[in-house]
């Protein structure tokens, strides 16, 4: 794919969702990191309605460290390895209080220090809350990126450095969340929906389909 197709691409999907986002619910960077240490393995739903029952209630490192990791899985029962996440996120907000003022810290070595941040979640965090143009790569951009030939890779490290390097500067910045959207409503990743797709035309994919 050559970067004059890859220009279009990205400039349709643009005028499709001129300002796209996550689809989390968050208002400060504590409260989207908190709901991006819940997201694996759940779906953005499940942990918006977990985290409209824990906010009002905890929505600072603080306030979570006080609500005590019992009451915290309370919370958070619902999403998927709760357990391992409630323990996480307590030892995330000791060392935020401890070592950040409470505050989330806005590099991506200290966010890929905190206990259950990997790089994935760091990218998030620097993209959408500090306004960094970074691209996590997550199932959804992986196949996507494969499948259209974008940026293909072995793996999603060799798939972000890619993206890194051919995804146009003035689109860098919003990558993420078009790629992301678009693997989740359109590239689906059973049969995608090749009939409604405002890139199939630019898409290396072989195998397209006519559903939309």
């Amino acid at each position: 794919m050559n970067a004059e197709k890859r220009h279009e691409i990205f400039a349709r999907l643009q005028a499709a969702l001129p300002e796209p986002t996550t689809e989390l619910i968050w208002g400060s960077p504590f409260e989207l990191l908190v709901s991006v240490l819940l997201s694996a393995q759940a779906t953005d739903v499940s942990v918006n309605k977990a985290t409209a029952r824990l906010f009002p209630v905890a929505n600072t490192p603080q306030g979570i460290l006080d609500l005590g990791i019992d009451k915290l899985k309370e919370h958070i029962k619902t999403i998927g390895l709760y357990n391992t996440k409630a323990q996480n996120l307590m030892k995330t907000c000791r060392i935020l209080v401890d070592e950040y003022n409470g505050e989330v810290p806005e590099t991506r070595q200290a966010l890929e220090s905190l206990p259950g941040v990997g790089r994935k979640t760091a990218s998030v965090i620097l993209n959408t809350a500090f306004g960094q143009p970074t691209i996590a790569v997550d199932t959804h951009i992986f196949r996507v990126c494969n499948r259209t030939r974008i940026a293909p890779g072995k793996n999603v490290l060799e798939v972000e450095k890619k993206l890194l390097r051919h995804v146009p500067k003035a689109f860098r910045q919003d990558a993420h969340h078009w790629l992301i959207l678009h693997g989740r409503y359109t590239c689906v990743a059973r049969k995608p929906r090749c009939g409604s797709c405002v890139i199939e035309d630019l898409c290396e994919f072989p195998d397209k389909t006519e559903i939309s």
